[in-house]
């Protein structure tokens, strides 16, 4: 067993995002609360700075370029991106590319991890500052989460705010990771770490913060279907690990599949298995 390449990864994340609503929930939040959080930003300057951490495709980012279009008319947004990811810093442009109506917004691409851009600002010694920092789904893959957190919360501007959307404690991951954690293989890279971790870091560098919770699901069905390519990459994604299925020993393959049927895990509906796959929005003030 192996983990996952930048490239395996990107089709095994693709199977995950097709069979669940990751995105329809963070529109319902983006329709809910962010009209709400942009309106506060920028304090009347001309530009708004915006700095998305791990922006992967960019889709997330553009809806939230547009949301704070609609808040703050007319205004410039410098829009910096940081994502180690070639393939994904290629889907973004075409996407800034295919807009017709992105004339007020820049676009500064650094095809960095997050702490090689931190390192970057670091050595320049030249700190620039954003109204409106976001972290999606991305601080499971930093080496030192809380330092991370630190280092973007120092980025923000007076009256910014630094969004972090991560795993909710009421999800099936937190369940997984916590109580079957010896169902998961080693070439699993990466944080195990949900929302109450992350409030636990804000709280101990006290720093004020809410959270929005909304629930997601994500239909695993075919992972339990011998021999299926979608339930295969699914699973892959699952583990972080190529073809988890073909390669892991048969009781470690049986053990993760027994887990993720676990009710705290997720529930069945219309005869196919929901992992739960809630997500907490935390709204960071500067």
């Amino acid at each position: 067993m192996r983990s996952l390449t930048a490239e395996e990864y990107v089709e095994a994340f693709k199977s995950f995002l097709d069979h669940s609503t990751e995105h329809q929930c963070m529109d319902e939040f983006n329709k809910e609360e962010m009209p709400n959080i942009m309106a506060g930003l920028g304090n009347g300057k001309s530009t708004i700075n915006v700095l998305g951490v791990g922006s992967g495709t960019g889709e997330q980012d553009l809806k939230m370029i547009r949301i704070l279009q609609s808040a703050h008319p007319g205004v410039l947004i410098d829009n910096e991106i940081i994502e180690p990811n070639p393939q994904h810093v290629a889907a973004y442009k075409e996407l800034v590319n295919q807009a017709p109506d992105l004339q007020n917004v820049s676009f500064i691409w650094h095809q960095l991890t997050s702490s090689e851009y931190e390192q970057q600002v670091k050595e320049k010694g030249a700190h620039k500052k954003f109204d409106f920092i976001h972290m999606i789904q991305m601080l499971y893959r930093v080496e030192d989460i809380p330092s991370t957190i630190k280092f973007f919360h120092s980025c923000l501007d007076h009256h910014g705010k630094l969004l972090i959307i991560i795993l909710s404690d009421s999800s099936g991951w937190a369940s997984l990771w916590k109580k079957y954690r010896h169902c998961l293989p080693s070439t699993d890279s990466g944080h195990y770490i949900t929302s109450n971790g992350i409030t636990d870091i804000l709280k101990r560098l006290g720093i004020e913060y809410c959270v929005h919770e909304f629930p997601s699901g994500w239909d695993i069905t075919e992972c339990f279907i011998e021999g299926d390519p979608v339930g295969g990459l699914m699973m892959d994604f699952l583990t972080g690990t190529k073809n988890f299925l073909g390669t892991a020993p048969l009781g470690l393959r049986r053990r993760l599949q027994d887990a993720l049927c676990q009710p705290e895990c997720s529930s069945r509906k219309d005869g196919r298995i929901i992992f739960s796959n809630n997500l907490s929005m935390i709204v960071v003030e500067s």
